[in-house]
């Protein structure tokens, strides 16, 4: 017992020198004194917003084929902000929440083949693929540079 009259509480590490408590045997208890603050640190892998754009081309396709496909994954996947077609390339963009740079990119890379089968995507391949911050992206905006507005939603011709 400790002298405040609670519990027996043992300290981490305490029988045989290893971490692990036996069975029944309670955690360690740590405390803070009044008036001392916890400093918590700010996790580093919070997702952020990245906007991806993503080129494709290939064999030409009917103008209506590609269009209809565009649309179809835009339905299955709704975080696709906006799409431009033409009949033998397209270009795709879109926010995406990922942890970094290199997670949205791989993410980006297998979206056009893992949908292809299910939107009927033509078989192109991907031949561009940017991703930038939001940063980046609304400071590009904001120099007049960037993207052109993705205000219209959905598929268009180029």
């Amino acid at each position: 017992m400790n002298g405040a009259g609670g519990s027996a509480v043992r300290a981490a590490g305490e029988a045989g020198g290893s971490g692990a408590r036996a069975p029944g045997e309670e955690r360690a208890l740590t405390s803070v004194a009044a008036g001392d603050r916890f400093e918590v640190e700010e996790p580093r892998d919070l997702p952020r917003l990245w906007h991806v754009t993503l080129s494709v081309s290939g064999e030409e396709a009917p103008l209506k084929e590609v269009r209809r496909a565009l649309e179809q994954l835009a339905h299955d996947h709704p975080f696709l902000l906006t799409s431009r077609y033409a009949n033998d390339h397209a270009e795709i963009r879109y926010w995406e929440e990922a942890r970094d740079l290199h997670d949205a990119a791989a993410v980006a890379l297998r979206l056009w083949g893992e949908h292809r089968q299910t939107a009927g995507l033509p078989p192109w391949e991907i031949v561009g693929l940017e991703v930038i911050d939001r940063q980046t992206y609304h400071q590009r905006i904001a120099e007049g540079y960037g993207p052109p507005p993705a205000s219209p939603v959905g598929a268009h011709p180029f």
